[in-house]
Parts: C-alpha cells; sequence; structure tokens
C-alpha cells in the first residue's frame, strides 16, 4: 500500500514539474514575442521618425529657398522698377540735348528754340501723363486744401472768395495720390 501511494505521489511530482516546466517554457516564449513585438514597434517608430526628420529638413531647404528667390526678386523690383519711365525720358533727354547744341549754333533764334523748348516741355508731359503723373493747375478754381497750399490771400474784387487766382507752381499727382500740391495765391 504503501508503495502504490509512494508511486502515485512521485506521478503526481512528475506531471506537477511538467506542467511548471511548461508553464516557463509557455512564460519564456511569451516574453520573448514581447520583446520581438516591442523591438519591431521600436524599430517602425524609428523609421518613422527618421522618415518625418527628413521631410522637416526638406521643408525647411525649401522655406529658405523660397525665401531667398523671393528676396532676389524684391531686389530687381525695387532696382528696376523705374526702368520703363527711365526708358520713356531718354528722348525728352535726347531733345534737350539736341536743343542745346542747336542754341549753340549762330543761325539759331529765340522763336526756334523757344519752338524746341516747347516740343521737350509737351514730349516731358506726355511721358508723365504716361505713368499716370496729372499736373494740377487750378487756375480759378476752388481753393482746395487737399490739392492746394495757399501762398497768401489777397482781396480781388474780380473773384469769388476762396476762388485760387494765381498759380505759382503747379502741383502734382501720381495714380491720384498727391505728390506736391500746387502753390496758389488765393482769393479772399
Amino acid at each position: 500500500m504503501s508503495d502504490t501511494k509512494s508511486t502515485l505521489q512521485d506521478d503526481l511530482n512528475t506531471t506537477q514539474t511538467a506542467q511548471e516546466n511548461a508553464q516557463d517554457e509557455t512564460l519564456e516564449q511569451v516574453e520573448q514575442n514581447v520583446e520581438q513585438d516591442i523591438a519591431a514597434l521600436l524599430q517602425e517608430s524609428q523609421e518613422e521618425a527618421a522618415k518625418h526628420k527628413d521631410m522637416a529638413l526638406r521643408l525647411q531647404a525649401d522655406m529658405e529657398n523660397l525665401r531667398r528667390r523671393t528676396r532676389l526678386d524684391l531686389e530687381s523690383a525695387h532696382k528696376f522698377a523705374l526702368d520703363k519711365f527711365v526708358d520713356a525720358l531718354i528722348p525728352a533727354m535726347d531733345s534737350i540735348e539736341m536743343g542745346m547744341d542747336a542754341a549753340g549754333k549762330e543761325e539759331a533764334t529765340i522763336e526756334s528754340i523757344r519752338e524746341g523748348l516747347d516740343m521737350t516741355f509737351k514730349q516731358l508731359l506726355d511721358v508723365l501723363q504716361r505713368f499716370n503723373v496729372e499736373r494740377i493747375d487750378p487756375l480759378n478754381e476752388t481753393f482746395n486744401p487737399q490739392l492746394h497750399e495757399a501762398m497768401t490771400m489777397v482781396p480781388s474784387p474780380d473773384h469769388t472768395s476762396n476762388t485760387v487766382i494765381m498759380v505759382v507752381q503747379k502741383g502734382y499727382t501720381l495714380n491720384e495720390r498727391l505728390v506736391r500740391p500746387a502753390r496758389v495765391i488765393v482769393a479772399q
């Protein structure tokens, strides 16, 4: 009886040990699988982070290039903004130079010099008008403090009060914005 009991106890111990060994093996396999999963996730996260870092560096380089190109375009626009205006003024300058040469000749008359000056002046006015520069010549108009600068006010029985009776210096606007007011004398 004792032998049977001892054998049963041995079988039970053997079975428990086998179960414990099986559990240990299973636990080790689970731990190993978890470690492999963590390593795979870490690798995936590192690759994703590297990809985002690369994208961020490329975006930063693109922004620097865009900033540099914009700065160069802006500098060029400032530098050559008056290119067309200067091109339009050059013929007027040529006319002035030819007029000065003609005025130095012996056969030059006051009429021919005056005619040349009138043509050159008209040429300059055309250039200014082409670039939306308008002259302000308010003779006999009502004084407008937005466009005129009163030099003085004088009594004038021939004019209504606040009328411009003399333009001392004409004014100019550029695209309807005042560049220089007309300097005027106004009736009191």
